[in-house]
């Protein structure tokens, strides 16, 4: 009999211990047995070491200077052994069944790199969709939270000069290198709001109108982002 594959799971975090509990809680109340929990530190300066003394013996923890979540996630791979990868924020809290779930479909579905799933962000429910070449490459359509074979991992890894949408291009860079993923219809995570998500979303997710100036600079921001995602890929 085979054995289980061991899933690799990378959290960058920077100042959120109020947050790290619950995404941790989350993992270890996983129902799929083989994990390796990397915890990246990306220079926090709140207590975390602190936060990370119940969990002490069932993580690896890397430490760095405050360098940005893709450079984070890249010492996470580095630092990990598994021969499946996904990433995490502190932000997040899984289904219990999420992983399990995930690995299933990459056992069904061979010919994939990753699969993806839908998922809750605040009030909001982000169904996605089945995997989309084109649509790919017009809009970020998958989160980043997504279980990938090591083996398809880009050699490049995260790019570490984007500060938005390091997810999209990801994805961008795996389609291009003609690996494909795979959608699971449900929702099987959680992201709390007043994390990284929510301070580069277009204005249609707001729910409420906030000031109007503030709408007009996350709109240019996330406009100005997409188009060097797109210049990169050539997908004007």
């Amino acid at each position: 009999m085979e054995s289980i594959k061991t899933i690799s799971v990378i959290i960058p975090v920077f100042n959120q211990v109020k947050s790290i509990g619950r995404c941790l809680d989350s993992i270890f109340a996983q129902t799929y047995p083989n994990l390796e929990v990397v915890i990246v530190d990306d220079g926090s300066i709140d207590d975390l070491t602190e936060a990370l003394k119940p969990y002490h013996s069932k993580i690896k923890l890397v430490q760095q200077v405050n360098s940005g979540a893709p450079k984070a996630r890249n010492a996470g791979f580095q630092n990990s052994t598994g021969q499946l990868v996904i990433f995490c924020d502190a932000d997040i809290v899984m289904k219990k069944e999420m992983l399990a779930k995930m690995a299933q479909a990459l056992e069904m579905n061979p010919e994939v790199a990753f699969v993806y799933s839908s998922f809750r962000w605040g009030w909001k429910k982000f169904k996605l969709g089945a995997y989309d070449e084109e649509r790919l490459k017009k809009m970020p359509c998958i989160h980043s939270t997504s279980l990938i074979r090591r083996e398809c991992f880009p050699s490049t890894g995260w790019d570490e000069s984007l500060k938005k949408f390091q997810d999209w291009d990801l994805w961008l860079t795996m389609l291009k290198n003609g690996q494909r993923g795979y959608w699971i219809d449900e929702i099987l995570f959680h992201v709390r709001t007043g994390g990284t998500m929510s301070r580069w979303l277009p204005k249609m997710f707001f729910r409420r109108t906030p000031n109007i100036r503030r709408v007009k600079d996350i709109v240019k921001n996330y406009n100005a982002a997409k188009l060097i995602i797109q210049n990169k890929h050539n997908l004007k």
